[in-house]
């Protein structure tokens, strides 16, 4: 590795710790599950904070909530108060900082930088995206919401051009596969469990002419130690195999990864993604092109560290702890932020009345929701959660008294998933940054940045990787 390659792995070391030691520090503050404390769980040792945030009207919050510099500017001046009573020096800087901003670029790091860590899709015209005809992206959008088929184009259009055959992981039904085979000429294989979507895609793929193929294929029964060493290309694969099988079918398939080829996942929930980065460096392929989502839905009860340097860090994630990156409402409409509010003043108000219908003070988990239960009555509501939980209500039917106990609860829970939400887009970047280390400590060469902007998804990371040396 040469001196600009070990400097950008020393960047992304150095950043992963800076913002380790500042979860570590403040956990106190974002490691709390409000619905199950009555109280601002920290207002005794930041007095301060606590205060600021109870001076924030209820009108405020949402709009403090979906962007994060208003947010930090809103409460960092309390939390900096506070911090210097205890004699305590945390770099708040961090809240705000972005790892795109920070990377050190490098011409050996990737062969295409593409302008990932500055351009958003705000800077790109309409004929850049994608490459493709106004005819052409009319029909290829035309089955796809308008939002979606933004963060497709935006995330092809930052692929390096490497001219390798690509694997489209976690594909639905081949969309952004699609798209790199019409736009860049690739020869495309997507891996899909769902063999419904792999026949809609395929067939979709077929109508167009495209190099596209479809395997029909579980992402977590693909055994690591069947790893394909091979270079063959994509033809090699795909003619090894059944296009569109069921999933039980193709269960015992070898990796689908290969040496020679580029891997590309548009959020690829959790356990997802990361089978994808360990597959990947066990095949040593070429190239990836990833963007992380849901990082709650994993198989363990807490959060499976990759990097060696993430696994010496003291913090002990949890499936809600990992939940905490995706609460940022920056694309809900004023009426779902509405039904959302309403919902969660409904679920602590029964909350509140099971806890004293059952003598015990814990809180008392209820299963999603339908939207059409919320045009309903808050009676109802109780009724229902009643009979699901098998909770008698004997004698506490005084649900507008319980309702009123849920708002009150609600507005003290906004607080304190407030104060959280400082420290959201951290934990973010250390969950990025733990996969970059992780491919860096596998041979390659790596570019963190954001491929649209955030009002587009805030799920708007991209890990661009290629091996070192190949």
């Amino acid at each position: 590795m040469n001196q600009d390659n070990l400097q950008q792995q020393l960047t992304y070391s150095q950043q992963f710790s800076e913002l380790n030691q500042l979860l570590e520090q403040s956990a106190a503050l974002w490691q709390v599950r409000a619905f199950e404390v009555n109280a601002l769980p920290w207002a005794e040792d930041f007095p301060q904070l606590a205060e600021a945030v109870w001076a924030l009207a209820d009108d405020e919050l949402d709009g403090l909530d979906a962007e994060q510099s208003l947010l930090v500017k809103a409460l960092s001046p309390a939390l900096s108060h506070d911090l210097r009573a205890l004699g305590q020096d945390w770099d708040l800087s961090l809240l705000t900082a972005s790892i795109a901003k920070r990377t050190v670029f490098n011409d050996k790091t990737v062969t295409d930088k593409a302008g990932v860590a500055e351009q958003s899709l705000a800077d790109n015209t309409a004929a850049q995206q994608g490459g493709l005809s106004f005819d052409d992206e009319a029909h290829f959008c035309a089955h796809i919401k308008g939002r979606k088929w933004q963060q497709i184009t935006a995330f092809v259009q930052h692929l390096p051009q490497l001219n390798l055959p690509v694997l489209e992981w976690c594909a639905g039904k081949g969309h952004l596969g699609r798209l790199i085979a019409k736009a860049r000429g690739a020869e495309v294989v997507s891996l899909e469990w769902q063999a419904p979507l792999c026949e809609a895609g395929q067939a979709f793929a077929d109508k167009w002419q495209l190099s596209q193929t479809f395997i029909c294929a579980d992402a977590f029964a693909i055994g690591a130690e069947h790893a394909a060493t091979n270079t063959s290309t994509t033809t090699s694969i795909t003619t090894s195999i059944t296009t569109v099988e069921a999933p039980a079918q193709h269960a015992a398939k070898a990796n689908p990864l290969i040496a020679r080829q580029q891997a590309v996942a548009l959020h690829a929930c959790g356990d997802l993604h990361v089978r994808l980065l360990t597959l990947a460096a066990e095949a040593g392929t070429q190239a990836l092109a990833i963007s992380p989502c849901c990082y709650h839905l994993i198989h363990a009860s807490h959060y499976q560290s990759l990097s060696n340097l993430a696994q010496q860090s003291s913090l002990k994630l949890s499936r809600h702890d990992l939940q905490l990156p995706l609460q940022q409402s920056v694309i809900a409409n004023p009426k779902q932020q509405a039904l959302r509010h309403q919902e969660i003043a409904w679920r602590l108000g029964f909350d509140a009345l099971q806890r004293e219908c059952r003598q015990i003070d814990e809180y008392l988990p209820l299963p999603s929701l339908k939207q059409s239960q919320l045009s309903g009555s808050f009676t109802d509501f109780c009724l229902w959660a009643a009979e699901t939980k098998a909770v008698n209500l004997a004698k506490n039917r005084d649900f507008e008294a319980w309702l009123e106990i849920g708002r009150q609860r609600q507005q003290l829970t906004r607080r304190i998933d407030l104060v959280a939400h400082l420290f959201r887009t951290v934990l973010e970047q250390w969950l990025i940054l733990d996969r970059a280390c992780f491919l860096q400590e596998q041979g390659y060469g790596v570019c963190v940045g954001e491929f649209c902007a955030n009002s587009v998804t805030p799920r708007n990371s991209l890990i661009l990787a290629q091996k070192m040396s190949v």
